[in-house]
């Protein structure tokens, strides 16, 4: 005897789906799932609507945010309670592309409302000509917040692979006793190993130099402050830092658009750095690495890190012999077309090859690879360049 089937039934894994869809299509005629929404999903569902349902601006508008800093204030809130940290921020990066919010930003009680994150910051520094004084107290702690977390992940792994670049590149042949490099001696001499005494007979002692309270490298930090590189200036503001923080690096930090500026005096406080900057503006690469150069006074030793799209307004053709000035002189010479995680960049990529001509690829570099960057550059050593 054949059993009778089941009623058709929607499981909780299928209603759930369809709640996902729902949340996702936006509900309306064509959404299809004929799903409702009730409650805490209600209210998500508006948060999105409020953003996504609102066409960019420029185009005929629907529902949306509305116009007073109260009704935004509460939007922020709601999507604080009802999303994780990294959806929040995505969604307010689309609220200021997408409606046109930045100048709320100028608010004390909007920074408040916020989460904080690099692209926050490059908004506020985009924002820091115009922002009134009662703001601007509120701002600082807000990029400081970013700034002390970004510090916090990056510095201790920098520092740590800088300083063995650092030791390797002194590395001495003939090292005192109390110098030498017992793991890396016995590696090199295991050929004359001695079954019969089972030891290892050194031929070749390999050390560290003594440790030295003189600066080895100088490094040059030469960033593109211009609107499109907003990530790429936090992230070096704060490798500025810490290279600074590092007695045997001296650290130079210049930003530049068309015009060039000289933070290295304020390299204890990335903080003041990010506010010394002006995002914005044109480009003239040429200008700026003129004024590098002309502070380079041990090329040998020195690295000089350009971070920019190479969408140059000045000389070209000058900006390359430059380039290739500073290589024949031996200073080693990196081009970043980014410092973030935003991944691939735009850039100008007729002056890209023209830099690979000259020895100098130019490369994306999330801010975990650079510590290897610099090491390899500090060494001399062929850069980590990460896969197109």
């Amino acid at each position: 005897m054949t059993p009778a089937p089941h009623p058709t039934t929607t499981t909780a894994t299928d209603d759930d789906r369809l709640r996902r869809w729902r949340l996702v299509l936006g509900g309306g005629d064509a959404d299809g799932t004929g799903r409702a929404l009730t409650g805490t999903d209600a209210a998500m569902d508006g948060a999105l609507a409020a953003l996504y349902d609102k066409a960019p601006r420029g185009r005929e508008r629907s529902a949306g945010l509305g116009g007073s800093a109260p009704s935004v204030a509460r939007w922020l809130g709601d999507i604080r309670r009802y999303f994780p940290s990294s959806v929040v921020q995505v969604m307010q990066r689309d609220a200021i592309d997408r409606l046109g919010l930045s100048t709320l930003l100028l608010e004390p009680e909007m920074l408040e409302a916020v989460e904080a994150d690099v692209h926050l910051v490059g908004t506020l520094l985009s924002l820091n000509k115009a922002m009134p004084e009662t703001t601007k107290d509120t701002a600082r702690a807000v990029v400081r917040k970013v700034v002390e977390e970004l510090e916090k992940r990056l510095a201790t792994r920098t520092r740590a692979t800088l300083t063995g670049a650092l030791d390797r590149s002194a590395r001495i042949s003939r090292p005192r006793h109390r110098d030498i490099d017992w793991d890396r001696t016995i590696r090199a001499n295991l050929a004359h190993y001695l079954p019969e005494h089972r030891t290892v007979v050194p031929q070749r002692l390999i050390g560290y130099g003594r440790a030295s309270q003189a600066v080895k490298k100088e490094v040059v930090l030469c960033i593109d402050q211009s609107g499109s590189m907003a990530a790429s200036v936090v992230y070096a503001s704060v490798f500025g830092a810490v290279l600074a923080s590092m007695r045997a690096i001296a650290t130079r930090l210049v930003v530049f658009d068309t015009a060039v500026v000289d933070l290295t005096d304020q390299l204890d406080d990335p903080v003041d750095v990010l506010f010394g900057t002006q995002l914005g503006g044109g480009t003239d690469i040429n200008r700026a690495l003129a004024y590098c150069q002309s502070r380079i006074t041990r090329p040998a030793d020195t690295v000089v890190v350009l971070i920019s799209d190479l969408y140059e307004g000045g000389i070209r053709d000058e900006m390359l012999k430059r380039v290739a000035a500073m290589k024949a002189s031996g200073v080693q010479f990196v081009a970043l077309l980014a410092l973030s995680d935003e991944g691939a960049p735009a850039y100008d990529r007729e002056h890209a090859a023209a830099l690979a001509a000259l020895g100098a690829p130019a490369f994306a570099c999330t801010p975990d690879l650079f510590p290897e960057v610099m090491a390899a550059a500090l060494e001399k050593r062929p850069l980590p360049i990460p896969a197109a």
